[in-house]
């Protein structure tokens, strides 16, 4: 044991310069300040620490150097000495650990608002018994459901949604950092979150905005940009505003391959081909992950680097029909074109082989899909979690991941419905919750998304014990154990967890984060038809935004939604900037049409089910009605426990847009417009069939959750498109029901009246058809 110094909480409390002048006088490496709630201590050639004093931490003292007192013992163990390796610090810890402090570990909360408030799934906690709003506690207070979940049940890792703040956020880190410091053996907490950095459309763009996080494109618009740089530039600056909100692990890059165009999480990928998303992929992980200079501890690793959980193994993409899978009705993903090669791609080239030297994404979330027919081992037809085949054996075997492991949200959840939300046990519905978190981690898994409760995973490690031993199942514990304590190591919130609010306001959508996510959002801007050189327009000419039908929206978990308005589908404040605006198009000189692509639904329907039908419709990517006639007569996959059938065919099915009325405002404002230019942006969330009102547009601009600034900064001529399509789109439905799930760039694509064709990397600039570095390499 080495020698230490035990410094009591009594003199932690002493004034700064008392201390200071103390130490310095006994010829010490590090001195103490006090700041608003925690300490601050500097160790000269060391590591800076930060504690609370409330929290009942107290100093060691060793070879001139000091570290906390984590567990309270009076000596100093090797997962509290920072001079050691994060491997030898995260195996001692785990030692340490009993199976209830393992099992909290092992869980990963539900969503959690800061402040809670209000009703909906992510709303309701209480404040000492009271509703926010009734108790009067300051927003950065913890809930009564979050103080027992950290301390009950032993829980470190917390997924966060809103934050009323910047500083609010950073204020609650440190009192959630100060509760868990003063637990056990004082394991910090590691907060996520899943992507956070969109736009607002009507939000404007100058060089002092500030407070709100940096604004960028969507993952659709980062690869439209096709500059994997301009995503390591992202990575580099998100990580930084998310350590300074106290965010140490993403719940991010989505990097399924969307080979399926119908897919409603199509919006979140980098598109539909292997070797973009694998290069934009290694560049996301690599920017979120890596430190550098002051802020390194360790091999690219320090407190401005962020966990990354790569999702969703082995690909989510390819859902048959489109259908997701966080609903029983989307549970398979099959493989008619036996790809499951290119789906990989992202994974095991991109993911898990960085440039940067942290070498590899830090933890992997498999997706709900039951991967239909892909184990030949063990023929298990069950979710990508509960699959040993697809765990055990392909990504901790063939691949040799040692990363963390954690499932996606709710999968331990009995299903009450077809169309429950939230409820995704596919393959393993007939196991109880207990055996379900067995299965799970006995095929590798390590922890589990949504749950705030460790009974279950207690109970899984008794049947561990029944069915293969105490020492058996501990140590099956204690690699989960390491796995997970290694990303909080690498972070350094063992060493120091808080945040100074005040370099919180400062760092989080600071001015040149600011302008760097503007930048990004004039790269990702697609310019797909420029007829007679219709663009850029004149700033002094007058245009005609007609209103759009916004149709009613029912928010998630049936919380929020809208009512059915027209209203203008822009900040007309923001356009007057940069034309002349009328309502009377006889006065325009052209016409600028927004409007969103397709909602053509979510593949099934309880009124068809009320009608005598199986409930599977078509998802259409048309806005006017689509009959499924070129559909399977036969599904490739199906079964569920609540269907008496198989087949979930929907062959001659209907079903229309929920934006239909998207289409008329289209060929409504080109009938009153006549010669006069009508000019289309189009907010793409997905693949969409164009043929519907191509030839009514004299130009086309394709967004992927831009300002709207952005975009008329481009139609005026203030930036150049230079956006590719990173997908395809397709000429028309019969094309998509024929196209193979799993197989990228299948499609018949839209040929234009001028006869361009709308394929993956084709885009516009000024001077006609893109054909640049980025087109040879990627086309």
């Amino acid at each position: 044991m080495r020698k230490t110094q035990i410094l009591n909480k009594a003199a932690l409390g002493a004034t700064v310069l008392v201390l200071i002048i103390l130490i310095s006088s006994c010829g010490k490496k590090w001195t103490i300040e006090e700041k608003r709630g925690y300490n601050i201590v500097t160790n000269n050639g060391g590591h800076i620490l930060g504690y609370s004093p409330s929290s009942g931490v107290t100093l060691l003292e060793d070879k001139g150097f000091v570290f906390k007192d984590l567990n309270r013992n009076g000596a100093l163990d090797k997962y509290e000495d920072w001079r050691l390796s994060v491997d030898e610090r995260a195996k001692d810890l785990a030692l340490q650990m009993s199976v209830e402090q393992i099992a909290g570990l092992m869980l990963y909360s539900a969503h959690q608002a800061i402040p809670s408030k209000g009703r909906g799934p992510f709303g309701g906690g209480t404040y000492d018994g009271k509703s926010f709003d009734e108790s009067g506690a300051p927003a950065s207070n913890l809930t009564d459901q979050q103080m027992k979940f950290l301390r009950e049940d032993n829980l470190r890792h917390v997924l966060i949604t809103s934050v009323e703040s910047p500083a609010v956020a950073a204020q609650w880190n440190n009192n959630m950092q100060a509760f868990v410091e003063g637990i056990g053996l004082g394991i910090p907490g590691n907060t996520s979150s899943d992507p956070r950095h969109r736009t607002a459309a009507d939000a404007e763009f100058n060089a002092g905005a500030g407070g709100n996080i940096s604004m960028w494109p969507t993952s659709l618009g980062l690869a439209a940009t096709f500059r994997p740089e301009e995503v390591k530039s992202f990575g580099d600056i998100a990580s930084k505003e998310y350590r300074a909100l106290g965010i140490a692990t993403a719940l991010s890059p989505q990097i399924d391959l969307a080979t399926e165009p119908r897919w409603a999480r199509f919006s979140g990928t980098f598109g539909e081909d292997p070797q973009l998303d694998k290069d934009m992929v290694r560049a996301y992980v690599d920017g979120f992950q890596s430190s550098q200079d002051a802020a390194e501890i360790s091999g690219g690793w320090g407190y401005n680097s962020v966990n990354t959980m790569v999702k969703h193994w082995p690909g989510g993409g390819p859902e048959e029909g489109g259908r997701d899978a966080h609903f029983a009705y989307g549970k398979y993903a099959v493989y008619p074109g036996d790809n499951l090669a290119d789906h990989l791609i992202p994974f095991t080239e991109g993911a898990f082989k960085l440039d940067g030297a942290t070498g590899c994404a830090s933890a992997v979330m498999p997706y709900y899909t039951i991967s239909d027919k892909l184990d030949k081992v063990y023929n298990e037809n069950v979710g990508n979690s509960y699959s040993t085949y697809l765990i055990k054996d392909l990504l901790r075997g063939k691949y040799g991941y040692e990363g963390v492991v954690c499932t996606d949200w709710g999968i331990t959840k009995d299903n009450p419905a077809i169309n429950s939300f939230g409820t995704t046990s596919w393959g393993a519905e007939h196991l109880s919750v207990a055996e379900r978190h067995y299965k799970i981690i006995m095929a590798g898994v390590d922890q589990f998304g949504g749950n705030n409760d460790k009974g279950p995973v207690i109970e899984a490690y008794n049947m561990g014990v029944e069915e293969f031993g105490e020492e058996f199942m501990r140590k099956r514990f204690e690699q989960s154990a390491v796995r997970l304590l290694k990303n909080i190591f690498r972070a350094g919130l063992f060493e120091n967890p808080y945040l100074n609010v005040t370099e919180t306001e400062n760092i989080v959508g600071n001015p040149d984060f600011m302008a760097a996510g503007y930048e990004a959002q004039l790269k990702s801007v697609v310019m797909l038809k420029n007829m007679d050189n219709t663009l850029p327009v004149k700033e002094d000419e007058t245009v005609y935004v007609p209103k759009r039908y916004f149709p009613a929206t029912t928010g998630m978990f049936g919380f929020g939604g809208s009512e059915p308005k027209w209203d203008y589908p822009v900040n007309l404040d923001i356009v007057k900037k940069y034309a002349k605006v009328t309502d009377n198009p006889n006065e325009a000189d052209y016409a600028l049409v927004y409007i969103e692509s397709p909602d053509g639904g979510s593949g099934y329907s309880p009124e068809d089910v009320k009608t005598g039908g199986t409930g599977y419709v078509p998802i259409s990517l048309q806005y006017k009605k689509y009959k499924a006639v070129d559909a399977r007569k036969v599904s490739i996959a199906g079964g569920d426990p609540l269907e008496d059938f198989n087949n979930r065919s929907y062959k001659n099915k209907t079903t229309t847009a929920s934006n239909s009325t998207d289409l008329d405002l289209v060929l409504e404002t080109k009938k009153v417009m006549g010669d006069k230019p009508v000019i289309i942006v189009v907010n793409v969330s997905k693949p969409m069939v164009f043929a519907e009102f191509e030839k009514e547009a004299d130009a086309i601009m394709v967004s992927f959750g831009v300002q709207a600034q952005a975009i008329l900064d481009v139609i005026c001529g203030k930036a150049e498109p230079s956006g590719l399509l990173p997908f395809q789109m397709p000429a028309n439905m019969k094309t998509v029901e024929e196209q193979l799930e799993d197989v990228p760039r299948d499609m018949e694509c839209h040929k234009d009246e001028v006869g361009n064709i709308y394929d993956f990397a084709f885009g516009l600039n000024w001077s006609g058809i893109i054909n640049d570095a980025r087109v040879k390499k990627y086309k």
